[in-house]
């Protein structure tokens, strides 16, 4: 037994190391709550810090038809093209496909008792909103996001 205690604990610490160094936020944006909580208004705050949703058919973006980018409301990193947005019914921004798959993360959300893959930021590990495998082609995926963690860009007009 006294063997197969260093292999245990070298095992354990393994494991546990790989999980902290799964999602890595970059450390100009690895800001104190006190930080954020002064950057973001209450609600940006609620949703992207705390993990919150906001209500349906609330948000300044279910319902926008512009074109342009989504970016994240935290850092600006750019997240999702209206390109790929599309009406899916729910009250919340919707899209079938984010810009690059690495500027977003998803990780297992287990808040609700069910399993359910979250979104988050990739830059700043802003909590964005749920994807879900219900979506449109060409993904067959629905990026369920909240207004209050996107901030939207509109392209430059054409002369």
């Amino acid at each position: 037994m006294k063997a197969l205690f260093p292999f245990m604990f070298f095992f354990i610490f393994s494991c546990t190391h790989a999980q902290r160094t799964e999602t890595t936020v970059q450390s100009e944006w690895n800001l104190t709550e006190s930080q954020w909580q002064s950057k973001l208004t209450e609600l940006e705050y609620y949703v992207i810090r705390e993990k919150g949703t906001e209500r349906a058919y609330s948000g300044a973006y279910w319902d926008n038809k512009a074109l342009g980018i989504y970016t994240c409301k935290a850092c600006a990193q750019p997240l999702f093209k209206s390109q790929t947005k599309y009406e899916s019914g729910t009250g919340w921004p919707s899209f079938w496909g984010p810009i690059s798959t690495e500027n977003v993360s998803v990780e297992e959300d287990y808040s609700l008792g069910i399993i359910r893959s979250e979104v988050l930021c990739a830059r700043c590990g802003g909590h964005l909103g749920h994807v879900f495998p219900d979506g449109p082609k060409p993904t067959g995926l629905r990026y369920c996001l909240n207004s209050a963690s996107l901030q939207f860009e509109p392209s430059a007009p054409k002369n």
